[in-house]
C-alpha cells in the first residue's frame, strides 16, 4: 500500500485572517521605549517609518486580523504551499519519528517572505506611499519586497548586507529585475554607512548596519516608509499564514506535531510555523514543543541577555524588549545571512523568557551536513538558513531513535538555496569553518550595551 508523501490544500483554503499571538500571551510583552527618553511610547511614534494599517497591527490585542481580499489574491500565486511527509529522510536515519515540512521555497521569491512582503507592499500603497527603503541580509526579504513593491506600482530601494552582496549576485540581480535598486551596506549613501566606513573600511556589514541605513533613509524623506522584515509584531502576525495550513494538512495526515522547529534570525520564520500551533498549547493545553534554531556564531537566544535594546547598529530605532548580543554586535561571516541578527523578535522573546518556546544553537558545518543530507534524500537543495532547522530536526530524530519512541517533527522549510550554491561550494571545498562564539566574546559583547537592563 503506497504512502502518502504531499499535502495538498486548495486556494479555498488560504487563510482569511492572521493569528495574533499576544492575545493569548499569559505575559504581554514590554512597551517599547523612547531612544532618547526612554519612557514608553505610542503608535505615533511610528508614523513616520511605516504607514498607520500596520501600525494598528503592530499594537492590536485582537487574536485574528482580517486578510484583506487583495492580498489573498495575490497569494494564490504560490498559497497554500505543499505540506510533505519527509519518507526517505526518515530511512536514511533509520528513526521511528515520522518527518514533516512545510515547504516555503514555492513562492515567487523562493521563500516564505513574500507572506509579509505583499501586505506591507499594498497598505503602503493604499497610504500613497512612492518609495519603500529596507535591508536584507541574505536577500530573501529583499527579493520578497522588489516582487511585492512591484505589483502595486512603488519604488523599492534595498540595502543588503555588504558580505551577503559580494556572496550572492543572483539574488541582487532577482531584485534588480522586479525593479529594485540595491545598495551593498554600509554604503557611502547615509550617514549611518560613512559613520560605519570610517571606524571600518572593510566591514562585512550585519543587519543592524543595513536596518540603521534604511531607516534613515524613510524618515529623512517625505516619500519613504521603511519596511522591515522580521522582527516587529506586524511581520510576524502576517507570517501566520503558514501555520494556519499546516494544521488543516496535518488534519489530513491523520498526525499532531509533538515537535515543530525553525529556523531563527528575528522571528517571522519561526512564528509563521509555530504560532498557530501555540495557540493550541496556550488556549487548549496541547503538549506541543516549538524550537527555534539559531546558529551558534549568533547565539542571541541561546547566551544573549533580555534587556531593552535598539534594533539597528546606530541606534535610531525604539528600544524593544529582547534577547540580544547588543547592537553594536557584528556577527562572524557566516553563509546562513539571513540569521545574522544581533536580536531577537520582542514577542518571541517574551515566549522564551516565559518557557513557552525552546530554542537551540547549531554551527554551520553541522547545517550543511544536514542540508546535504535532506537534498540527497528529499531531492529539495535547501538555503543555509532552512539548514538550520533540518539540522535541529535531525536532532530531534535522532533522540527518537535512542529513546525508541515515535515522535511527529514539523519544521518548516523556508526557502529554496538554488542561489545560495557559492555556500554550497565553500562546503565542499572545505573552506567553511566550524565557528562557536567563546564565553569570552559573549561576555566582551554584551559588556558593550548601555541601554537599560529589565528588572527581573
Amino acid at each position: 500500500m503506497s504512502k502518502q508523501t504531499k499535502f495538498v490544500l486548495s486556494e479555498r483554503d488560504i487563510p482569511e485572517k492572521w493569528y495574533n499571538i499576544v492575545a493569548d500571551m499569559p505575559n504581554k510583552p514590554l512597551p517599547p521605549l523612547h531612544p532618547a527618553t526612554h519612557e514608553p511610547i505610542g503608535p505615533d511614534a511610528l508614523a513616520p517609518l511605516f504607514p498607520m494599517e500596520l501600525i494598528k497591527q503592530e499594537v492590536t490585542p485582537d487574536a485574528w486580523v482580517e486578510i484583506p481580499e487583495e492580498v489573498r489574491e495575490v497569494y494564490k500565486l504560490w498559497r497554500p504551499t505543499p505540506l510533505y511527509r519527509a519518507h526517505r529522510l526518515e530511512k536514511a536515519l533509520d528513526t521511528p519519528a515520522k518527518i514533516y515540512y512545510k515547504y516555503e521555497g514555492v513562492s515567487p521569491a523562493g521563500s516564505h517572505k513574500p507572506n509579509t512582503a505583499v501586505p506591507q507592499a499594498y497598505y503602503n500603497m493604499k497610504e500613497g506611499v512612492q518609495r519603500i527603503t529596507t535591508e536584507t541580509g541574505a536577500g530573501q526579504w529583499g527579493s520578497a519586497l522588489a516582487f511585492a513593491c512591484n505589483l502595486f506600482g512603488i519604488k523599492c530601494e534595498v540595502y543588503m548586507v555588504r558580505i551577503s552582496y559580494d556572496q550572492k549576485p543572483y539574488r541582487k540581480l532577482m531584485m534588480n529585475t522586479w525593479g529594485a535598486d540595491v545598495y551593498a551596506s554600509p554604503s557611502d549613501r547615509t550617514n549611518a554607512g560613512r559613520q560605519i566606513l570610517a571606524q571600518d573600511p572593510d566591514s562585512p556589514g550585519s543587519l543592524g548596519i543595513a536596518i540603521s541605513e534604511a531607516v534613515e533613509v524613510a524618515a529623512t524623506n517625505d516619500d519613504a516608509k521603511y519596511s522591515l522584515g522580521s522582527v516587529l509584531n506586524h511581520v510576524l502576525l502576517h507570517q501566520t499564514v503558514i501555520g494556519q495550513e499546516a494544521i488543516k494538512q496535518m488534519e489530513m495526515a491523520g498526525d499532531y506535531p509533538d515537535i515543530v522547529i525553525a529556523p531563527f534570525g528575528g522571528g517571522s520564520n519561526f512564528a509563521g510555523i509555530s504560532f498557530p500551533f501555540l495557540r493550541h498549547k496556550l488556549t487548549e493545553g496541547k503538549k506541543v514543543r516549538a524550537i527555534a534554531v539559531e546558529p551558534t556564531s549568533c547565539p542571541k537566544l541561546t547566551r544573549g541577555v533580555f534587556r531593552y535594546d535598539f534594533g539597528d547598529t546606530v541606534g535610531m530605532t525604539p528600544l524593544l524588549p529582547m534577547y540580544t548580543l547588543g547592537h553594536t554586535f557584528v556577527p562572524a561571516k557566516i553563509h546562513a545571512g539571513g540569521l545574522r541578527y544581533h536580536g531577537a523578535g520582542v514577542i518571541v522573546s517574551q515566549l522564551l523568557k516565559d518557557g513557552i518556546i525552546e530554542a537551540a544553537a547549531v554551527d554551520q558545518i553541522e547545517t550543511f551536513e544536514a542540508g546535504i543530507l535532506f537534498a540527497k534524500a528529499e531531492g529539495i537543495i535547501p538555503a543555509p538558513e532552512a539548514n538550520h532547522g533540518i539540522a535541529q530536526a535531525i536532532r530531534e530524530a535522532q533522540i527518537a531513535k535512542e529513546e525508541g519512541v515515535s515522535k511527529t517533527i514539523l519544521f518548516n522549510l523556508c526557502g529554496h538555496g538554488n542561489f545560495d550554491m557559492a555556500a554550497y561550494e565553500a562546503y565542499f571545498a572545505g573552506r567553511l569553518q566550524k565557528h562557536e562564539m567563546t564565553q569570552a566574546e559573549i561576555e566582551a559583547a554584551i559588556a558593550l550595551i548601555d541601554t537599560p537592563a529589565i528588572p527581573a
